[in-house]
C-alpha cells in the first residue's frame, strides 16, 4: 500500500471513529522515535499529501470573502504554527493588539525546532489567519497588520 493510500485510510478511520489524537512509535537501530499528534478536523486535511494546508483565510470572519488588506506577516518556512509559547499560555498577539518590529508573534516548529516569527513592522493586529497547531506552508500569510 502506498504512503498516500495509508494516510487516506488512516484519516478516514480516524474521522469515522472521531479520533483526534495519535501516538506514533518506531524502533530504529539508533533509538526509539515517538511522536504525539493532535489533529483538529481542519488539520486532518492538512496531513493529506497534495491537499491544501490550513486555510489562509479565517472562515469564521464575517469578511471571509473580502480581500486581505494591510500587511501580511508570512511564514518563512513549512511547519506547524503555534500562537503561544506553550499550551494554555497567553497568546503572543491578539486581534487589536499593537505590535512593534521585532516582537514575536508566533512560533513555527520545523524539524523539532521552534522558530520565533518576529514582526518586521509596527502596527495593529487586524486579523490572525491561522489556528494554533495548524500546518503552514512557506510564504503563507499568518497575521495581518495595519
Amino acid at each position: 500500500m502506498s504512503f498516500r493510500a495509508t494516510v487516506e485510510s488512516m484519516s478516514k478511520v480516524m474521522d469515522d471513529m472521531g479520533i483526534t489524537e495519535l501516538d506514533l512509535e518506531r524502533q530504529f537501530l539508533f533509538g526509539l522515535y515517538r511522536k504525539h499528534i493532535h489533529l483538529s478536523k481542519q488539520q486532518m486535511a492538512a496531513v493529506m499529501p497534495n491537499l491544501p494546508v490550513a486555510d489562509a483565510k479565517n472562515t469564521t470572519s464575517e469578511h471571509a470573502d473580502a480581500p486581505i488588506s494591510g500587511y501580511a506577516l508570512k511564514s518563512p518556512m513549512v511547519g506547524v504554527v503555534y500562537l503561544a509559547s506553550e499550551p494554555g499560555a497567553k497568546p503572543f498577539v491578539t486581534v487589536g493588539a499593537t505590535i512593534h518590529a521585532g516582537d514575536t508573534v508566533a512560533l513555527v516548529e520545523a524539524m523539532k525546532t521552534f522558530n520565533p516569527i518576529k514582526s518586521d513592522k509596527d502596527g495593529v493586529v487586524k486579523e490572525i489567519l491561522v489556528t494554533d497547531g495548524a500546518a503552514v506552508e512557506f510564504d503563507q500569510p499568518l497575521i495581518i497588520v495595519e
